[in-house]
C-alpha cells in the first residue's frame, strides 16, 4: 500500500475520499484552484497545493499540473474522484509512466467505455442489450454532418435521443419528438458537447418510453475479481443529471435484476475492468425491458446508497484495487441491507427553472440522523466556476418507506441560509404519491410539476418583518439601554411600521406594536392577524402567527433576512419604509429596457447587435453558469440601445449586458 494520496478533485467528493485515506493512515494532499484556497478539502488535508486559476480549465483540468503536484509532494498515488480528469486515459497512463499508483482503471478500459459510440459497439458485441441507433447511417463515425444524422434519426424513427458521444451528466442530449425540432436538436446538441467535452461527435438512438434509469455497480481487483454490488435508480432528474438516487431500485422482477447482474458483468469482462465502475441502463417502466446507456470509469456520485446497503467502503476498496491487493470478497459475501435513498442539494433556485445561485453560506447545520458528505461549511463561498452541488443527504432504512420518510424529516431539520438551495424541492419529490409508490420515470418532474415547481405559499414579508422587527438590538448609549415606560411598544422601537420588500415594493406589511414582541399585522391585501417573535438564540427566533408557534434558524446579513424551517425557507430583502428609497437609490434598478447578469458567469453568445429590433422572447444573450447554459430573453418588443458586454467576458451578478429601447406604443 502507498503511503500517501493526492486527491485530484474538490468539494464534497474530496472531503469524503480524505476521511477514508486518513481512516486507512494515508497521508492527504489537496489541490486547489485559487478560488478554492481557503475551501474545506484543503482545510482537511495534511497539506495543499495550489495549481491555477479559478476557471477548471485552469487548475482541475490540468493534467500537467496534477502531476507536477504530485511530483512535487511525492505523492504515491492519485484518486480523480468524479468529474474533472477522472475519465481521462491520459491522466492513467501518465501516472504509470511516473511510477504513481493511478485509483481507478486501467487506462484501456477509460479508453473503451469512454466515448458512447465506441463503448456501444464494445456492449453489442459482448451480448450486452442496447437502444436502437446509430451514428449515421452505414458511416460509422466517418460522417457526422448533420444531415446524415438527421437522415439517421428518421430510419430509426422519431421520437429519438439525440446524445454526445464523449462525457456524461447530461450535458449535450436533447429528445426530439418531431421533425420540426429535429435539426436545431442536433445543432445544439453538438454545440453544448464541443463546449463541455471537446468532441462534437453524437449518438442517435430511439427514445424508450416510460423510461427508468438503473444502473449496476461493479468493483474488481487487478487479479481478475469483479463483482456487482447490486443496482440503483437514479430516474428522478432535471435536465438529464440525477437528483435523487436508491438503491436498490424499487419494483424489480428478479429476472429484470439478474440480467441487469449479468450484462453489467459481461461488459465489464469483457474489457478488463478492474475498479469501480458502473454499467448504466434505461429501462422501459411497463416492460421492464433494459438496454445499455453508457458505463463510468469512475466512482459516481451515488455511490453512497450502495455503501449504505451493502455495508463496504467503495473508496478503500478502489485503494487496495490500486495498491495491487486482491479483494478480500467473493459475491456470496456481498448482501443488500435494507434499503437507502440519496438527496443531491445544489445551489440553485429550483422555482426559477434550477437556476444556479451563488453566494456565501452564511448558516449550514446538517442533521445529525442523517449522513451529509458535503464540502461546505459556514462562510463558504460558492461560485459560479464549478458543479453547483454542494451536499449529499442520504438515509438508510430497513426499507424504502422508512428510508424515504427519514430522508423527509431530514431535510426539515437541515439548516441553510446564504443562497438558494433546492431542499424544499427535494422534500417536495420524496413526499409525492408517485416517489412514494415507487412509480417513477425519468419524466418524473414534467409529470408532476408541469408547469415547474414552486414552493408552497408563505407569507414571507410578514415572518421576515416580524424577525426583523424583535431582533435585539444594541444599546447606542446607557440612556437607550433603559426599559422606559411604553404602552405600545418596548423602548426604542416606534408603535407603527410600515415594511416592503425591497425587491418588489408593491409588497408591504404593516406591524402595529400591541405589546413587547407582538403586534398586529395588516397586509398589502388588507388582511391582519396577530404575531409575535422571539428570538432565542444568535441564530434561531420563534414566531407565533394566531397562536401557533413555529421555530426557524434565522440570520440577518446585509439587509436581507433568512428563515429556514420545516416546508419554509425566506430569503427576503425586508426593510423599513424610511430605509427603501435609500436602498433604491443605491442598486441598479432592474427594468424590461435592462437586460443584466442574473448571476456571475460567462457570456457565452450574444446573438443581437445595437440597432436590432427584438420582440419579447427573443433569446439576446446566452450565459454559462455552473456549468450550465442560460438564455437571456428580451422581457418586451423594442430595439437594441447598447451591448454593454463583449463575449467570454466574466461578468458579476447584475451587470448590464444589453440595453433595450421600448417599442413605442
Amino acid at each position: 500500500m502507498f503511503d500517501s494520496l493526492l486527491i485530484a478533485n474538490r468539494g464534497e467528493i474530496a472531503c469524503r475520499i480524505i476521511r477514508t485515506a486518513r481512516r486507512m493512515g494515508l497521508a492527504t494532499i489537496a489541490v486547489h484552484s485559487d478560488a478554492d484556497r481557503d475551501a474545506l478539502h484543503v482545510k482537511m488535508a495534511d497539506r495543499a497545493i495550489a495549481i491555477g486559476g479559478a476557471a477548471a480549465s485552469d487548475s482541475y483540468l490540468r493534467l500537467d499540473r496534477i502531476m507536477a503536484a504530485a511530483k512535487a509532494t511525492g505523492a504515491g498515488a492519485i484518486h480523480p474522484g468524479y468529474g474533472f480528469l477522472s475519465e481521462r486515459p491520459e491522466l492513467a497512463r501518465a501516472c504509470e509512466e511516473n511510477g504513481i499508483a493511478f485509483v481507478g482503471p486501467n487506462a484501456r478500459a477509460i479508453t473503451a467505455m469512454g466515448a458512447k459510440i465506441e463503448a456501444k459497439r464494445l456492449a453489442e458485441d459482448a451480448g450486452v442489450p442496447c437502444i436502437p441507433g446509430t451514428s449515421g447511417p452505414g458511416t460509422g463515425d466517418e460522417d457526422q454532418s448533420t444531415d446524415n444524422l438527421a437522415r439517421a434519426a428518421r430510419e430509426i424513427g422519431l421520437p429519438v435521443m439525440v446524445k454526445a458521444s464523449a462525457g456524461g451528466g447530461g450535458k449535450g442530449m436533447r429528445a426530439v419528438h418531431d421533425e420540426a425540432g429535429l435539426l436545431a436538436a442536433i445543432g445544439a446538441a453538438r454545440t453544448e458537447a464541443e463546449r463541455a467535452f471537446g468532441d462534437g461527435r453524437l449518438l442517435i438512438e430511439k427514445l424508450v418510453r416510460n423510461p427508468r434509469h438503473v444502473e449496476v455497480q461493479l468493483i474488481g481487483d487487478r487479479h481478475g475479481t469483479l463483482l456487482h454490488l447490486f443496482e440503483r435508480d437514479c430516474s428522478v432528474q432535471r435536465n438529464h443529471q440525477k437528483l435523487i438516487e436508491e438503491a436498490p431500485a424499487p419494483g424489480l422482477l428478479p429476472q429484470t435484476r439478474e440480467r441487469l447482474f449479468e450484462a453489467a458483468l459481461r461488459l465489464g469482462r469483457a474489457i478488463g475492468y478492474d475498479s469501480a465502475g458502473t454499467v448504466e441502463f434505461v429501462m422501459d417502466a411497463v416492460t421492464q425491458e433494459v438496454h445499455f446507456l453508457e458505463m463510468n470509469t469512475r466512482l459516481q456520485v451515488e455511490h453512497t446508497v450502495t455503501e449504505e446497503i451493502t455495508g463496504l467502503d467503495l473508496v478503500e476498496l478502489q485503494l487496495r484495487a490500486a495498491a495491487g491487493e486482491k479483494l478480500a470478497l467473493t459475491q456470496d459475501d456481498i448482501a443488500c441491507n435494507g434499503h437507502a435513498i440519496q438527496a443531491r442539494l445544489t445551489a440553485e433556485d429550483a422555482s426559477a427553472g434550477f437556476r444556479p445561485d451563488t453566494g456565501k453560506v452564511l448558516l449550514w447545520s446538517p442533521p445529525a440522523e442523517l449522513r451529509c458528505d458535503a464540502g461546505i461549511e459556514p462562510g463558504a463561498e460558492i461560485g459560479a466556476a464549478y458543479d453547483s452541488m454542494i451536499a449529499k443527504l442520504i438515509a438508510h432504512g430497513p426499507d424504502r418507506d422508512a428510508a424515504r420518510r427519514k430522508l423527509l424529516s431530514g431535510l426539515d431539520r437541515l439548516e441553510v441560509a446564504g443562497l438558494a438551495t433546492t431542499r424544499l424541492f427535494l422534500r417536495d419529490a420524496l413526499a409525492s404519491p408517485d416517489f412514494a409508490s415507487g412509480k417513477v420515470t425519468t419524466d418524473f418532474i414534467a409529470l408532476n410539476w408541469p408547469d415547474g415547481w414552486r414552493a408552497s405559499a408563505t407569507d414571507n414579508l410578514t415572518l421576515a418583518a416580524a424577525a426583523l422587527a424583535s431582533r435585539p438590538r444594541a444599546a447606542a448609549t446607557p440612556w437607550q439601554a433603559l426599559s422606559g415606560f411604553r404602552l405600545l411598544a418596548q423602548a426604542g422601537c416606534p408603535a407603527r411600521v410600515t415594511y416592503v420588500d425591497a425587491a418588489a415594493p408593491e409588497s408591504r406589511v404593516v406591524l402595529e406594536a400591541r405589546g413587547p414582541g407582538c403586534w398586529q399585522t395588516i397586509g398589502t391585501d388588507g388582511e391582519t392577524q396577530e404575531i409575535a417573535a422571539q428570538w432565542t438564540g444568535p441564530d434561531r427566533v420563534r414566531i407565533a402567527r394566531e397562536g401557533v408557534a413555529e421555530s426557524f434558524a434565522a440570520v440577518i446579513d446585509d439587509g436581507r433576512v433568512w428563515l429556514c424551517g420545516p416546508g419554509t425557507e425566506i430569503a427576503c430583502a425586508v426593510l423599513p419604509l424610511g430605509d427603501l428609497g435609500q436602498d433604491r437609490a443605491a442598486g441598479d434598478g432592474a427594468s424590461p429596457e435592462r437586460i443584466a447578469a442574473p448571476m456571475p458567469g460567462l457570456v457565452v453568445e450574444i446573438r443581437v447587435a445595437a440597432g436590432d429590433r427584438v420582440a419579447k422572447g427573443d433569446t439576446l444573450v446566452v450565459m454559462e453558469s455552473m456549468k450550465l447554459l442560460m438564455e437571456l430573453k428580451a422581457a418586451a418588443d423594442g430595439t437594441v440601445a447598447e451591448i454593454a458586454a463583449k463575449e467570454r467576458d466574466t461578468v458579476e451578478a447584475g451587470r448590464l449586458l444589453v440595453r433595450l429601447e421600448p417599442a413605442e406604443g
